[in-house]
This record gives structure tokens, sequence and C-alpha cells, in this order.
């Protein structure tokens, strides 16, 4: 049986309470991420920002706020006035079909993976478009044979 440990990414990209919106757009632009998980100095899990929360948190260009304004109001508000903290978390342990049972019903796009308070992973529906691909790939395989 397949876990969460197994598919799960190990390096993940996180932001602590006090950055700022700004820093949040920046590091899901530069790093191509749609979640940031929160955490304090040491690492516990705190909350999640995603790039929903970034949108709905941002002015309309239909406002007709010039881009220097909206860069100084980015750099003014702290992810915590915006993170989620209702968030589910999961284990390392638990079986990965529960884990995409969780994101299909719950419509999530991700899954932070927490032992002990810590963050020591994430789990997101990318992770399981690759477990996909990889699955056909070997059926393919599999069937080019028979």
């Amino acid at each position: 049986m397949l876990t969460v440990a197994e598919l799960m990414t190990k390096e993940v990209f996180t932001l602590k309470k006090e950055d700022t919106l700004a820093a949040a757009k920046s590091l899901m632009q530069l790093a191509r991420i749609r979640h940031i998980p929160i955490v304090d100095a040491k690492n516990n899990f705190i909350g999640l920002v995603t790039h929903r929360d970034i949108l709905a948190a941002t002015i309309s260009k239909l406002a007709e706020i010039d881009e220097e304004t909206q860069q100084e109001l980015d750099a003014s508000i702290p992810v915590c006035e915006i993170m989620r903290t209702d968030v589910l978390t999961v284990s390392t342990k638990i079986p990965l079909k529960e884990a995409a049972s969780l994101l299909l019903k719950h419509k999530y796009g991700c899954l932070p993976v927490v032992e002990g308070g810590k963050l020591v992973g994430i789990l997101t529906e990318a992770d399981f478009l690759s477990l996909t691909i990889s699955l056909l790939e070997a059926l393919e395989k599999e069937t080019d044979f028979a």
C-alpha cells in the first residue's frame, strides 16, 4: 500500500506569517506553485496561502490602481491577514488512496503533510498527475510486450 510519504513533495517553499503578500506573489511566480504553507520559526504549520487567496486580496485592475500603488499595498499586507488556518492536514502514514479521496471530495488543491505539528511535506494535485503519468507509461510498456 502506497502512503503519502512516498509521493509528497518534501522540499516545500514556505513563508512566515510576517511575510508580505508581495513576497507570496513573488514566490508563487518564481517557483511556479499555487500553495504556500505558513510556518513559525520552529517549522510548525500554522496556515496556508493559496493562489486564489492572493487573487482575492489583490485589488482588481478594474479599480484603475497603478502598478506602483498595488506593489506598495502588497508590501504592507502580512500573509497572516489572508492565510487560511482551518486547513485539513494529513500524516505521512495515511494511504494515498485516502489522501486522493480527500482532495477530490473537498475539492482541495493540496494537503499539507504534518507530523507532530511540524510541516514535513505537501501533497498536491500535481503530485497525483505525475503518479498517473508514471502509471500510464508503465501500462503502455506492459501492453507493448503483450
